[in-house]
């Protein structure tokens, strides 16, 4: 086994891939509510719902305790279930497809494009079948979908669209919020993401549609406890479908309201990360820095690097080990879907069934981005992932 290279200016300390965004107003709101009579689902879970949906400009949002919760959600709320198919991507957390089979509903993967690593609109096409009942895009490390194309696909062959949008607060879209329309869309707050609630997530959507997904994600029951046991509520309730447990706290929902409201601040900086990381790559021969399109406006939840390996001499993980030595954290986004046991085996896929995403997975990696990176800890990324690709070039 090769020895790993010695980093001759290698930072002291390690640099973490993804470390929250928590301070001190987080805490103090958090506390506030812990010394309140409500610190599940109630009076400040509805106004996070409230000032989110307004945020974007949604017709209605939904907090739940997970983005997997908001998709999982989504399909029982438009009675997808067995002997249905509902297409979406190889590149996402395996989540995404989780939820497929949760409903007893078959995941038909297609491949990716090239440039942005999101459903590719043509394949999709290609894909539809009589019992196709829904797409499920992802807007993969916060580049929006093409939506529009697969909107009209949607349209013309009668199926639900529901987004991934786990990375994609606040992305936009021709001029339009990711999460602003009318079909249902998924967002995550897990702790690395650009808004965090801990765990969390929110569903967004047309109200009428929220009023019956709000059912099936509180155990199908008719009202929430904040309604029954709130001054004027009343202890009457029934259960109307087999549900979930998927409720948001007042506690999650606490951070989320001061995250809501430092959100812009925390995307001008991560811009701001972004534009140092692509002067510094960008016309490299051993590097391919990720695109956006002039008709989106990115949310950077990730920067992915892509390594040209007819240049290097090494391989995506010698890289990655090669950085960790440096004590830079990175992570990889994401191993494809069909290449773990349980789907490969389940539908017999081979890994370069989706050739787009295999070749791609194989020279990406994710290096650290986040509001809290000073412009020390991004010259240090930046010498670092230089110094490797430099010293192990063909």
């Amino acid at each position: 086994m090769a020895t790993v290279r010695s980093a001759t200016r290698a930072r002291e300390t390690f640099l973490p891939f993804a470390p929250p965004m928590v301070g001190e107003e987080e805490i103090q709101e958090v506390a506030e509510t812990l010394r309140s009579p409500w610190i599940s689902t109630g009076p400040k879970t509805q106004r996070f719902e409230l000032e989110f949906g307004r945020y974007l400009g949604a017709p209605g949002a939904l907090a739940l305790n997970s983005c997997t919760a908001a998709l999982h959600t989504a399909l029982v709320t438009l009675k997808i279930g067995p002997g249905d198919e509902v297409i979406t991507t190889p590149i996402t957390f395996a989540a995404s497809v989780n939820v497929i089979e949760h409903v007893g509903a078959r995941p038909v993967l297609v491949d990716v494009e090239p440039d942005t690593l999101n459903l590719d609109p043509v394949k999709v096409e290609a894909a539809i079948t009589p019992r196709a009942r829904a797409i499920l895009p992802v807007h993969f490390a916060g580049h929006p979908v093409d939506l529009d194309p697969i909107l009209e696909i949607a349209h013309q062959h009668g199926l639900a669209v529901v987004e991934d949008a786990a990375h994609a607060f606040p992305a936009r879209y021709r001029g339009r919020p990711i999460g602003s329309g009318s079909n249902p869309t998924a967002f995550s707050f897990y702790a690395t993401k650009n808004l965090t609630t801990g765990e969390g997530g929110m569903l967004t959507g047309e109200p009428e549609f929220l009023n019956r997904a709000r059912i099936v994600s509180m155990h199908g029951m008719s009202r929430d406890a904040w309604r029954r046991y709130d001054k004027g509520g009343s202890w009457r309730y029934e259960v109307l479908l087999p549900g979930f447990k998927y409720n948001m706290s007042d506690i999650q929902a606490s951070l989320g309201l001061c995250q809501l409201r430092r959100i812009d601040d925390f995307q001008r900086r991560r811009r701001e990360v972004v534009a140092q990381y692509q002067q510094a790559f960008s016309g490299h021969d051993a590097l391919e820095v990720p695109i956006e399109r002039p008709d989106v406006e990115h949310a950077w939840h990730l920067y992915v690097l892509r390594l040209r390996p007819d240049v290097l001499r090494i391989d995506r993980d010698r890289v990655i080990e090669e950085l960790r030595v440096r004590n830079i954290g990175t992570s990889v986004h994401f191993i494809p879907v069909h290449l773990h046991p349980y789907v490969r085996d389940k539908y017999g896929y081979r890994p370069n069934a989706f050739p787009v995403a295999y070749s791609n997975y194989l020279r990406m990696l994710s290096l650290p981005l986040y509001p809290k990176l000073t412009d020390r800890d991004v010259a240090d990324v930046i010498r670092a992932v230089l110094d490797v690709v430099e010293a192990h070039r063909r």
